[in-house]
């Protein structure tokens, strides 16, 4: 008689999964857009067999750091094929708030720039051997959710899109019609950066486009709610909320098993 184990080793093994341990590659990886030499991460899992869905990853205003490496591998824990982008060059990181208000700012004040520089991500992650290039999806964090959103309303071809506290504005809300996929809000309910007439002027752009969009709001929340580096006082405007980085990645979870399965 076949044991519970066996049945289930078995599943797994006919759904394309290793019955083995995750075994977590990453590398780096140089690429350009234009003139821009950058360098991003690219994390899978070895273990697993055959092509799987890709997730790009955009990072915060800081610049391409450990934090977006670090969720890279946990989405390759999970089994999709990672690239956190560069959105800035190789090399290039802020040291302070006020260098990466200057080097984000240069992209929110061109978003065709934007969406170039992250598309450029996206093609990296695309021709990857172990991607499945119809099953794409992209998700950002602060300023990394801001260019995951103008990636979308470019007309990349994303399944799914998720911004975490990312913001939410846009100059051009009528591309909203050019959303392929779905996309997904998490923010933080008292978040200073992202106000109330932010989130309605998105809710409301998303209607008009016809997106299948869902938005969830974490009560207690503010800006980079998921980044321990934040600290703990919402005084300040951003901070780092366990329950809302647990919830919100949970969320994501869900949202890319419907979307990505």
């Amino acid at each position: 008689m076949r044991t519970l184990a066996m049945v289930l080793a078995m599943a797994f093994v006919a759904a394309g999964f290793s019955s083995a341990r995750a075994e977590v590659k990453a590398e780096v990886v140089e690429y350009r857009h234009g003139d821009a030499v950058l360098e991003g991460y690219l994390a899978y899992d070895a273990a697993f067999a055959g092509k799987r869905p890709g997730v790009l990853v955009v990072h915060e205003w800081m610049g391409h750091n450990p934090y977006v490496r670090k969720r890279a591998e946990q989405l390759a824990r999970l089994g999709y094929v990672a690239f956190a982008l560069d959105m800035y060059g190789k090399g290039v990181r802020a040291k302070d708030a006020k260098e990466a208000a200057a080097l984000a700012g240069k992209f929110k004040a061109d978003r065709p720039l934007m969406r170039a520089r992250a598309g450029a991500g996206l093609d990296v992650l695309r021709k990857q051997a172990r991607v499945d290039p119809f099953r794409l999806a992209a998700i950002g964090y602060c300023f990394g959710g801001t260019t995951a959103l103008e990636l979308a309303r470019s007309g990349a071809d994303l399944v799914s899109v998720v911004s975490f506290h990312g913001g939410l504005d846009t100059p051009t809300p009528a591309d909203a019609r050019n959303i392929r996929g779905k996309v997904l809000a998490l923010h933080g309910g008292d978040d200073p950066n992202v106000p109330p007439k932010q989130v309605d002027a998105f809710q409301e752009e998303m209607r008009k486009g016809g997106v299948d969009w869902q938005f969830v709001s974490y009560g207690g929340a503010v800006h980079r709610f998921t980044n321990p580096d934040a600290g703990s006082d919402n005084s300040k405007g951003a901070a780092y909320n366990e329950r809302a980085d647990r919830r919100s990645w949970e969320a994501m979870k869900s949202f890319f098993a419907e979307t990505l399965k």
